[in-house]
């Protein structure tokens, strides 16, 4: 990470901003506060390289509306999406859209910084894809049908009550299966496993 590098927080909750900014600011990390969308493309330099951390409920902008105004627009910015468990759907459109992770609420301070590193140090995504989409194919390939099943319900984001129901299997027996395909896609989180997916041409919201 370069000291050139911004971290930039768009949230409308206040205590949220603040809590963020105090947090990175314990890395070292230059951080800029904004409470709408708006607000953040007003002042925005696109000459500016950093990391934008973009909650993707708000009033008047969505975190996605604004990622897909920055999409037509120059920009230096690596996306993290911060997302409740019922927005997954809309943080994997955001992935597909560009952002490099997201993180699910409640967070830990652990996970944050480690997002933001990682953002920070492999830049825009797309970097090295070549070789990751042969690795994560030869992962998917070790799947059971029934696991590569459970994967796609995985990364549209539905619960574990949600993909028996959906497959017509126990929730436990779902566990054992979301266990298994954690373990060989070597997936450490969700977003994780949305990106490996999304990477490899899965998409789990295909119409």
């Amino acid at each position: 990470m370069t000291n050139e590098t911004a971290i930039f927080v768009v949230d409308d909750d206040d205590a949220v901003r603040e809590s963020l900014k105090a947090l990175l600011e314990t890395e070292g990390l230059s951080v800029e506060t904004y409470a709408s969308g708006q607000e953040f493309l007003d002042a925005y330099d696109p000459s500016r390289r950093g990391c934008l951390l973009l909650d993707v409920r708000m009033p008047d902008m969505t975190g996605l509306e604004l990622q897909q105004k920055l999409s037509v627009r120059p920009h230096k910015l690596s996306i993290i999406i911060i997302t409740g468990h019922g927005d997954i759907p809309m943080a994997v459109k955001a992935m597909k859209a560009g952002a490099v992770d997201f993180i699910e609420k409640p967070y830990s301070d652990e996970t944050i910084l480690g997002s933001v590193h990682n953002a920070c140090e492999s830049g825009a995504p797309g970097a090295g894809e070549g070789a990751a989409v042969e690795e994560t194919a030869a992962r998917i390939a070790l799947l059971s049908p029934r696991e590569r099943e459970v994967l796609d319900q995985l990364i549209i984001g539905h619960q574990n009550k949600m993909i028996a129901y959906e497959l017509g299997i126990s929730p436990r027996t779902v566990e054992i299966h979301r266990s298994r395909v954690m373990a060989k896609m070597q997936a450490k989180s969700l977003s994780q496993l949305v990106r490996m997916a999304l990477t490899a041409g899965i998409d789990p919201l295909r119409t």
